[in-house]
C-alpha cells in the first residue's frame, strides 16, 4: 500500500471587481473536496475583506495582495487540518474597485 498523496488542484474560482459588493458575496462555488492548499489573490485595487462564512470579517487583503496557506502541510497519510467540502470564501469591499477580480486557488491531495 503506497501512503503517497498527488496534488490536484480544483477549478480556480473568481469574483469580478463589478460583482464585489458592500456585503458579502460568494467567491465562485463551494468546495467539491476537502483542500490542503488554499491561495486567495485580491487583484484589485483596493482593500477587500474576507470571510469564511459570510458573516464574519475573517482577515483582509490589500490590493493585489495574496494569502497563500499551505494547512495540511507535508502529510501523507489522510489526518491533519483542511478546509473542508462545501465550504466557502466570501469578498466584501472596503472602498469601490474599478478593476480587477479576487482569485481562489485550491489543491487538494488524492492518493495514486
Amino acid at each position: 500500500m503506497s501512503l503517497a498523496i498527488r496534488l490536484k488542484p480544483e477549478p480556480a474560482r473568481s469574483l469580478a471587481f463589478g460583482s464585489i459588493g458592500a456585503g458579502y458575496v460568494g467567491v465562485g462555488t463551494a468546495l467539491t473536496r476537502p483542500v490542503r492548499i488554499i491561495l486567495v489573490q485580491n487583484l484589485t485595487d483596493v482593500h477587500i475583506w474576507f470571510s469564511l462564512d459570510g458573516i464574519d470579517d475573517h482577515f483582509p487583503l490589500p490590493d493585489y495582495g495574496f494569502l497563500l496557506m499551505d494547512i495540511a502541510a507535508n502529510k501523507t497519510i489522510p489526518q491533519g487540518f483542511f478546509m473542508a467540502e462545501g465550504d466557502r470564501l466570501y469578498a466584501k469591499r472596503l472602498g469601490v474597485p474599478t478593476m480587477g477580480s479576487v482569485y481562489f486557488t485550491t489543491f487538494y491531495g488524492a492518493s495514486l
